[in-house]
């Protein structure tokens, strides 16, 4: 069975949502066996959606679509669907029943318009909405399926997990199984080389991926069951983490920050942040992950140089000779981010995240950070090479990152760390 989605809403069009549901469906349906070959996004327009649909059905075998199951006018796909399909809608009583006692829930009377989120194609397998009003569907039409799912996130994954995965499981093949190798410190064509044969593999495959500062590997394999797409994977991801040893962070994990923070728990060891250039974003990103408080202290965001003087204790002598964005002045707000917090490391960051040059011709893409745990402090220069007009959040993200690796680091060679108080190579 091949797939096909269909992303509806204007919203989406007009890049004012974010399309997570794409990546998350095209995962699930993977991990089924089901390869997801098409994607498409359409705007709330019946005749567009249905030129999208009809062409989906002469291609693929199931066609996945999102959004417009709303109860406004502009809620088209399940009527547009069920017309390509040549289905009629008819009322749903359980799915009006469950919405009235929704809105009951909440203390609410439910509108009116409400009630044509419960006419659905007839015959019809219905799916339950868990997280809100509007029910999905699967439904056959010449031995092939649509199944309409609802565009909010929240409401989409629950519906999907409780029914069309169920749904799905009688026809998908085999199962799909991926494992992701992240790395940092190392770019996609240099980490491509270092396993450069097992890129020809077949069953599995291994594709390089580049991300902002980072580099990945996915080892994907098919097989009749799970465990013999493991038995595949086992050998490559083997040779990949024996060749790239000295550069991963983390086999199936989400982001270094998540990596972080699980070292950081494992170690027990506890972290305060410094921040000039990232503005806090070193510090937002240990907190999105769960349980962050158990090894986040505190972050200090200190952009003028009076409060990198008056709360971390910076020289105004260094900052005056050597600026603010100096290997000097990161060791020092490292320190006073280290005395103020009372965790067990700190680290910092004192860049340029750009556009352009700084006043002293300096350009953007340049940082200095440091890390210290009380005796010692170890120092890294970034520069990132990016100084276009939208350079600021890129530079950003990899200065961050690079904060983050030093913690990994430091973490991971925890406590065996050279005798004498002699910095770590980081």
């Amino acid at each position: 069975m091949t797939a096909e989605l269909i992303f509806v809403g204007t919203e989406l069009l007009l890049g004012d949502i974010l399309n997570t549901n794409a990546q998350y469906l095209s995962r699930r349906l993977s991990a089924l066996g089901i390869p997801v070959l098409h994607q498409c996004v359409i705007g709330d327009n019946a005749d567009r959606l249905a030129e999208a649909l009809r062409l989906a059905l002469t291609r693929s075998d199931l066609v996945l679509t999102t959004g417009g199951l709303g109860p406004t006018k502009d809620d088209l796909t399940k009527e547009t669907a069920a017309a390509v399909c040549k289905k009629r809608l008819v009322r749903h009583k359980e799915s009006l029943d469950a919405m009235r006692a929704y809105f009951s829930d909440k203390g609410a009377e439910m509108p009116k318009s409400n009630e044509k989120q419960a006419d659905l194609p007839e015959g019809a397998l219905v799916f339950p909405n868990s997280n809100g009003t509007a029910p999905g569907c699967a439904m056959e039409t010449d031995g092939r399926f649509v199944l309409l799912l609802p565009g909010p996130p929240r409401e989409m994954k629950a519906m999907f997990e409780r029914s069309a995965v169920p749904f799905l499981r009688r026809f998908s093949e085999g199962v799909i199984v991926s494992h992701s190798v992240r790395t940092f410190g190392i770019g996609e064509s240099a980490m491509a080389e270092r396993v450069s044969e097992l890129l020809d593999y077949k069953n599995p495959t291994v594709a390089p991926y580049a991300k902002n500062g980072e580099a990945l590997l996915r080892i994907t394999a098919k097989a009749e069951t799970e465990k013999k797409a493991e038995a595949l994977i086992a050998p490559v991801l083997q040779t990949v983490q024996d060749r790239l040893c000295d550069v991963i962070y983390g086999v199936d994990v989400s982001s270094l920050e998540e990596a972080v923070v699980a070292l950081l728990k494992e170690k027990k060891l506890t972290v305060a942040t410094a921040e000039s250039a990232t503005a806090g974003l070193i510090a937002k990103r240990l907190t999105d992950i769960p349980g962050a408080s158990e090894v986040f202290h505190c972050g200090i965001v200190s952009y003028a140089d009076k409060i990198k003087a008056r709360l971390l204790g910076v020289e105004r002598e260094t900052l005056q000779k050597q600026t603010a964005v100096c290997a000097d002045v990161a060791a020092q707000m490292a320190i006073g981010a280290l005395r103020q917090s009372g965790a067990y490391i700190a680290v910092s960051v004192t860049g340029l995240a750009g556009p352009g040059k700084d006043e002293h011709g300096r350009d953007a893409g340049l940082a200095f950070l440091a890390l210290t745990d009380g005796a010692c402090v170890w120092k890294r220069e970034v520069h990132t090479g990016h100084t276009e007009d939208d350079c600021r959040d890129y530079n950003r993200t990899v200065f961050a990152s690079n904060a983050l690796h030093m913690i990994y680091q430091y973490a991971a060679a925890f406590p065996n760390k050279p005798a004498g108080g002699k910095p770590l190579s980081v």
